[in-house]
């Protein structure tokens, strides 16, 4: 059986570095849904404007991210789902490039060939793919270098909970744990699945309780809680450090817009309760009840975070796009 886990204590420095990247992220998604929806109409004209293609984004799935990959370097691996925002930012990816690449632009981390789906920054071993759990049998190949390296590097993998009903999920599991690779899988449990809630489309309760058809540890944690996200992470990166194999986390977070930017969302019955369950003012009450932020310090954290995505946007806005002419560069003949 999977366990449900449960936040341990953290010192202050911790705990605000959870909040910062929680807020950069946030900062970060707002800051590319107005772009992307602000030439664009109608809404769902996705070949237009200055950000092309469809967009999924990942705000109230903060916790996720930065709970994960705090106890990540940049020699360890991050392999995300369609909707990889999140992840890209807290594992370190180039802010600037990568805003280039969901612009199209030739100074994109994929030379504006890529777009938002699919974000690829070997400097910090990150990727994802558009395709759904597609994610986790690369980073199965990842976890098998790094483990015949003999580093201690680690792979986190990433998809949705109706990724977890794919045979790419219940594969990786099954050969991560044969062979003991150290992987991270980490399911983000945002109750839809597109349109279909969880409880119509999964058999099981909790996707961490089918860790033990693998004999691998799965902990669920519930309340989009990022304290009892790092300690869960922490304690599955320290097993795959060690070579004792890969751990399972279910995360219960919230998808607080819609699947893409233009999802009229009407299939949803918990619309009126999302901005209640936003995890970053009810992290930010939390730390300040603790003495752990004051107003000095949150704003200090939300300039930064103003900067940095201004400073990237601008970097792709000011990028050139690619020129016709090299549409055939860097494919296989």
């Amino acid at each position: 059986m999977s366990v449900t886990a449960t936040a341990t204590e953290l010192d202050p420095p911790t705990r605000t570095e959870l909040f910062r990247t929680m807020v950069l992220i946030r900062t970060y998604e707002e800051a590319i849904r107005q772009q992307y929806n602000s030439d664009k109409s109608p809404v769902w004209d996705i070949g237009a404007g200055l950000i092309p293609g469809e967009m999924h984004l990942s705000a109230g799935q903060e916790p996720v991210a930065a709970g994960v990959c705090a106890h990540l370097t940049a020699q360890d691996a991050v392999v995300g789902p369609h909707r990889p925002h999140h992840l890209a930012v807290a594992h370190g990816v180039d802010l600037r490039r990568m805003t280039a690449e969901i612009y199209g632009r030739v100074d994109g981390l994929g030379h504006g060939r890529g777009g938002h789906m699919h974000l690829f920054d070997p400097a910090v071993h990150f990727s994802c793919s558009g395709i759904i759990a597609e994610g986790y049998p690369p980073a199965l190949g990842m976890a098998f270098a790094f483990q015949r390296a003999g580093a201690g590097q680690v792979t986190a993998t990433v998809t949705g909970e109706g990724g977890a009903n794919q045979g790419a999920f219940h594969e990786s599991l099954n050969l991560a744990a044969l062979w003991r690779l150290p992987v991270i899988f980490v399911v983000e449990d945002n109750d839809w699945g597109i349109s279909v809630h969880r409880t119509a489309s999964t058999a099981v309760p909790s996707n961490a309780d089918r860790a033990a058809g693998y004999g691998i540890p799965g902990e669920r944690i519930e309340d989009n809680d990022v304290e009892a996200v790092y300690a869960a992470a922490g304690r599955a990166v320290a097993r795959a450090r060690a070579g004792d194999g890969p751990s399972l986390i279910e995360v219960h977070t919230l998808r607080m817009w819609g699947h893409f930017e233009g999802d009229p969302q009407t299939y949803r019955d918990d619309l009126k309760t999302v901005d209640e369950r936003d995890p970053i003012p009810l992290y930010e009450k939390r730390l300040r009840a603790d003495g752990v932020l004051d107003d000095e310090t949150v704003a200090e954290i939300r300039a930064e975070a103003d900067r940095r995505v201004a400073d990237a946007l601008d970097f792709a806005r000011n990028s050139p796009e690619p020129d016709p002419a090299t549409a055939t560069d860097y494919v296989f003949a």
